[in-house]
C-alpha cells in the first residue's frame, strides 16, 4: 500500500482503468507472469554475481570522487513536470562530488507505471531505477531473474557505510527490505519526520468563515459531517450568488477512501491487520459496507461531487482555484487553493460512526521500499551504491531534500545542522515551486534519510501551525501504522497477481455503481459472494502466511 506520496510525507494508484488501458494492463501483467514463471523454473540457479574487479577497482569506498575515471551511467525516473533531471542543481553538484554522470530517462508521471513495466518486459533496461516506486512484486520477479542486482553484499562489504550503519542501528529496516530469498534488490525512503500516511483532508477556511464554524466545532461524527456538508450545499459559502459549492470533493475515492473508511473502526483501504495479528480485507468487510452506503447517500444528496469517477486531479484542483471546494484532500489546502500557505483551512478531523468508539488513523510507517535498484546492465554497481548511500548522510540528504546550499537556504551553525531560508526568487509562488525545479525529490519516492534535522532552523509559523494540527487531529487518535511491507514468495505473489487481476478491477467498478447508484446497496451479498468466488479468502490466507512470516523473522 502506498499513501500520497512527496518527499517529507508518505500515491495512490487507482486499479479501475478505462477499458483500453485494462487491456493494456493486462498484457504486461501477462508478460510479468510469464517471466516470474520461468524464473521460478530455474530457481536452483546460482547466486547471481554483482560487480567485478575492475569496477571495484575504480571505486574509492571513503570520499570524494567516487570514482577515479569518470562514468556516465543511464537512470530512469518519473518526471513531475516541474524541471527536466539533467537540469537539477542536485545533480549537477552531485556529479562534480562523484565523477558520475547520468544519462536520464523521464517518463511523465501519470504514465510512468505503464512505461516501467513495458521497460522490464523489453529486456533493455536503465542501469539504475530512481525513485521509480518498484512494488515488492517486482523486486521478488525481477530480482529472481537477476534483472535487478542483490546489494546486501555491497551494502556489508564497505560501499555504503551511512546505510549500513542504519541498518545496523535499526534491524526492522533490514527485514523490512529483505525479500524471502533472503536479498535486498531495493533501497528505502527511511523516513523518521513524517506523520501522514496519506495527505490529509482539509477544510475551505473561506467558507467555515462564511459559516461562523470555528475550528473547535468541526464535525468529530458522521451525521455532523453530513450536516456540515449540507450547509457547504446549501448556504452558499463562497459569497457568489450562485449554487456551485461542491461539498465533497474526490477522485474516484483513492484521496479520501481510508480517511472516512476509519469511521467504521477500519485502518487501511486494502489488506490490513487487527491488534490480534489477524489479517483483514477491507472491501470484504461490513465497515466498507458501511462507508458506501454513506457514500451514496452523500452522492444523492449531491454532497459528493458527481464527477469523483471521471475527473483527473487537475480538474479537482481547477475546482478548488475557482474557491467551489469544502472538503478536499491534498498535500497542504493551498496546493489545490492556489496562492502561499495560510492558516485560514483547518485539517479534517476524523470523524466515527456509531459503530465504533473511535474513529481508525492510520499513521506513516517511516518506511517506503523500491526507490533505489541497480539493474544487470549496470556496469558499476559498487560506484552506483556508493552515489545512493550519500543519500542516506545528512549531507546528501540536504543536498537532494533542498537542493544545494545557497540556493534555498543557508546553514546558520554547521554543529547542530541550524539553517536559515534565502529569499525566494521572484517567480515562484511557494518553495516548494522552488524546490521541485532543484531535485527530483519532489513528489517522487526517492532513496534518502528524511530526519527531522533537515527541518532544523527552516520551520515557520505556517509549518509549526501544521505540526499542532497534526498533534490534535491524527496523534491524539492514538494512529496505529498500516499494514507492513511483505514480501511473497514467487509462488505467492504469482498466485495473488492471478487473483487480483480481475478481483481489483471488479472491485472499483463495484465501489463506483453502489455509490452512484447504479447498483443498490441490496446487491451487497452478490457482491460479496462475486469477491470470495473471485479467491478473497485465499487472499487473505496468503497474506496472513507473509504477515506471521515477517513478525517471526
Amino acid at each position: 500500500m502506498k499513501g500520497s506520496f512527496r518527499t517529507g510525507s508518505g500515491s495512490s494508484t487507482s486499479f479501475l482503468r478505462r477499458l483500453k488501458a485494462h487491456r493494456t494492463a493486462a498484457l504486461v501483467l501477462s508478460v510479468v507472469l510469464g517471466t516470474s514463471i520461468l524464473a521460478g523454473c530455474s530457481s536452483g540457479s546460482t547466486e547471481p554475481q554483482v560487480g567485478s574487479a575492475e569496477s571495484a577497482a575504480n571505486v574509492n569506498k571513503e570520499g570524494f570522487p567516487i570514482v577515479k575515471e569518470k562514468i556516465t551511467l543511464s537512470m530512469m525516473g518519473p518526471d513531475v513536470g516541474m524541471q527536466n533531471w539533467k537540469d537539477m542543481p542536485a545533480f549537477q553538484e552531485m556529479e562534480k562530488l562523484s565523477n558520475i554522470s547520468f544519462k536520464f530517462e523521464n517518463p511523465p508521471l501519470d504514465s510512468f507505471e505503464t512505461k516501467k513495466n513495458l521497460v522490464f518486459a523489453s529486456g533493455e533496461y536503465p542501469d539504475i531505477f530512481y525513485a521509480s516506486s518498484l512494488t515488492q512484486a517486482d523486486e521478488v520477479n525481477y530480482g529472481s531473474q537477476g534483472i535487478l542486482l542483490p546489494l546486501e553484499k555491497l551494502i556489508d562489504n564497505g560501499y555504503a557505510p551511512n546505510l549500513k550503519k542504519l541498518l545496523d542501528e535499526h534491524p526492522e529496516i533490514r527485514k523490512s527490505i529483505t525479500t524471502p530469498d533472503g536479498h535486498i534488490y531495493s533501497l528505502p525512503v527511511i523516513n523518521q519526520q513524517s506523520i501522514w500516511y496519506r495527505s490529509p483532508m482539509w477544510y475551505n477556511g473561506d467558507f467555515l468563515e462564511a459559516l461562523k464554524v470555528k475550528d473547535t466545532d468541526l464535525p468529530k461524527t458522521t451525521e455532523q459531517l453530513y450536516d456540515l456538508l449540507v450547509r457547504f450545499r446549501d448556504e452558499d459559502p463562497n459569497g457568489n450568488g450562485k449554487k456551485d459549492e461542491i461539498p465533497l470533493a474526490s477522485v474516484k475515492l483513492d484521496d479520501i477512501r481510508s480517511w472516512l473508511l476509519g469511521a467504521w473502526g477500519i485502518y487501511g483501504e486494502d489488506i490490513y491487520n487487527d491488534a490480534n495479528g489477524n489479517v483483514h480485507f477491507a472491501r470484504t468487510e461490513e465497515g466498507y459496507r458501511e462507508f458506501l452506503t454513506y457514500m451514496n447517500r452523500l452522492w444523492k444528496d449531491n454532497l459528493l461531487d458527481h464527477e469523483t469517477f471521471s475527473q483527473t486531479p487537475d480538474q479537482k484542483k481547477a475546482k478548488g482555484a475557482n474557491n467551489q471546494l469544502g472538503l478536499f484532500q491534498d498535500w497542504h489546502a493551498y496546493f489545490t487553493h492556489g496562492g502561499k500557505p495560510t492558516t485560514k483551512d483547518p485539517m479534517f478531523v476524523p470523524v466515527k460512526s456509531d459503530a465504533v468508539d473511535k474513529p481508525a488513523v492510520a499513521v506513516h510507517p517511516g518506511l517506503s521500499t523500491g526507490a533505489f535498484a541497480i539493474t544487470e546492465s549496470n556496469p558499476a554497481p559498487e560506484a552506483s551504491l556508493r552515489w545512493v548511500d550519500y543519500m542516506y548522510s545528512y549531507d546528501g540528504a540536504m543536498l537532494f531534500d533542498k537542493g544545494p546550499e545557497g540556493l534555498m537556504y543557508e546553514t546558520v551553525n554547521k554543529e547542530d545542522h541550524t539553517k536559515k531560508w534565502k529569499p525566494l526568487p521572484s517567480q515562484y509562488n511557494s518553495r516548494e515551486d522552488y524546490r521541485g525545479t532543484l531535485t527530483p525529490n519532489y513528489g517522487t519516492p526517492a532513496p534518502t534519510l528524511l530526519s527531522p534535522d533537515l527541518q532544523k532552523g527552516l520551520k515557520e509559523d505556517f509549518d509549526l501551525w501544521v505540526d499542532k494540527q497534526n498533534e490534535e487531529k491524527i496523534l491524539a487518535y492514538d494512529p496505529q501504522p498500516p499494514f507492513p511491507i511483505l514480501y511473497l514468495t514467487q509462488e505467492e505473489q504469482a498466485e495473488i497477481s492471478s487473483l487480483r487481476a480481475d478481483m481489483d478491477t471488479y472491485i472499483q467498478q463495484m465501489e463506483a455503481k453502489f455509490v452512484t447508484g447504479q447498483e443498490p446497496l441490496t446487491g451487497w451479498d452478490n457482491y460479496l459472494a462475486t469477491v470470495k468466488q473471485m479467491g478473497s479468502d485465499r487472499m487473505i490466507e496468503i497474506y496472513q502466511t507473509a504477515y506471521d512470516r515477517w513478525k517471526n523473522s
